[in-house]
């Protein structure tokens, strides 16, 4: 090929840039999966809550009833 040959080092340096360059992308990478993970997170427990509080009221509302 004529001097146009495509050179994995080179693409991977960056120009000297690579430092930043890739670190940027790792952080973006770990934001977006961080904007994924988190709000899964968070609604895994806040469903676990809400069913505590339904099992709860129930639990009073059985106890009303046996009370009376």
């Amino acid at each position: 090929m004529s001097g146009t040959e495509f050179n994995w080092s080179t693409f991977f340096a960056m120009g000297g840039y690579a430092v930043f360059v890739w670190t940027s992308y790792g952080l973006t990478a770990v934001i977006l999966a961080l904007n994924v993970i988190l709000p899964l997170r968070q609604r895994k427990h806040i469903i676990r809550r809400v069913k505590r509080a339904v099992r709860r009221e129930q639990l009073r509302a059985e106890n009303k009833q046996v009370t009376l």
